[in-house]
């Protein structure tokens, strides 16, 4: 997949998909309206950061808010992935999926601009104390079947098949009513046809939610996406970071601490503290043991999202988990206490049934 380097008055003019040449439905927009929408990238419409740049607040002349991703020059997501991103995204329909309104290259700018998603990411709300109050269980019991039927459509009900590969709370988006949309697909890749994985040198996303094949060997799939949602799972009901969470009384993560508890019979400890009622527990207990069918050491023993989706809608019997997988990061012992810890060993680490 490419699209073509000709550029004409700072317009994209042409684009080729696997080989076909295709109009994109995405609106180019000058350098010139994309600052004065922001007030020149004003740091008081700054929105977030993410590793490839920052995301700014924008009001159109006619009203219309946007949400701007300007991508850092010295990011690691460059012409290609930008282009990747716009194509991607651009052939995406759904209500689940933030949608993109329009793109900017011009000169050493690279910009997306996004429909604005009032209320932030999901980030900001279940590992927030005071605002994961605002998250019952039926709002987060919607938020979970929201991105699960995202992914669906991304895996089997797209015109592309698409694998995300950095899916985590930070890159879901919540609208106004609190419906969310999967973000970010910079490092999202298509496969043709009735593919389902593939493969690559370069391991891109995000350490906490990669699934151990795709860390270890850079085998990515859609049931790598999988494994990435069963970590997001399992966020959402405890409240709790996946990656840099311990335990006070143990050293166990939070995957480690979860199948702990699940093995000896005590899964209810795990959920977030704004969700102990005694009327939703059998419902969370479900989701955590769909959390597990997604985190399945192999990916062969994980569902795919159209069962997932299934599973979340019914009440049928759910088969018991095998040994979940999960990888967790170590400082290299050469890096001393003032060196930056910019270098990182994998471990990868399987949980046995007792």
């Amino acid at each position: 997949m490419i699209l073509a380097e000709k550029l004409e008055n700072n317009v994209m003019i042409d684009q080729n998909i696997d080989g076909q040449s295709e109009d994109m439905e995405v609106t180019f927009f000058t350098l010139a309206t994309i600052a004065t929408a922001t007030d020149n990238f004003s740091s008081n419409n700054k929105l977030g950061e993410g590793g490839f740049g920052l995301v700014y607040k924008g009001t159109l002349v006619d009203g219309k808010e946007i949400a701007v991703k300007r991508l850092s020059w010295s990011s690691g997501q460059g012409l290609k992935e930008f282009k990747n991103e716009v194509i991607l995204i651009a052939k995406l329909q759904h209500r689940n999926l933030v949608r993109l309104l329009g793109y900017c290259i011009e000169g050493d700018e690279k910009i997306l601009i996004y429909e604005y998603m009032p209320n932030g990411s999901l980030d900001s709300f279940i590992f927030d104390q005071t605002r994961a109050k605002v998250l019952g269980w039926s709002m987060r019991f919607n938020i979970i079947r929201g991105i699960a039927r995202g992914l669906l459509y991304l895996h089997e009900d797209s015109r592309l098949r698409i694998i995300h590969r950095d899916l985590k709370a930070s890159n879901v988006l919540l609208d106004s009513k609190m419906i969310p949309k999967i973000s970010d697909f910079g490092m999202a890749r298509s496969v043709g046809g009735d593919q389902t994985e593939g493969n690559t040198r370069r391991v891109v996303g995000t350490y906490g939610y990669m699934a151990p094949e795709y860390a270890i060997n850079g085998i990515f799939s859609v049931k790598s996406d999988v494994f990435s949602f069963g970590i997001l799972l399992l966020e959402i009901i405890s409240g709790k970071k996946n990656r840099g969470w311990s335990h006070p009384d143990h050293s166990l993560n939070l995957v480690e601490h979860a199948w702990k508890l699940w093995k000896e019979g005590r899964p209810l400890e795990l959920i977030d503290t704004c969700l102990e009622d005694s009327g939703i527990q059998s419902k969370i207990k479900r989701c955590l043991h769909i959390s597990f069918l997604c985190l399945q050491q192999h990916h062969d023993d994980r569902p795919n999202m159209s069962s997932v989706v299934m599973l979340l809608h019914s009440e049928g019997s759910l088969p018991e988990p095998k040994e979940v997988g999960f990888f967790v990061e170590k400082k290299s012992p050469s890096l001393s206490k003032n060196q930056p810890s910019s270098v990182n060993e994998i471990t990868i680490t399987v949980l046995e049934a007792r």
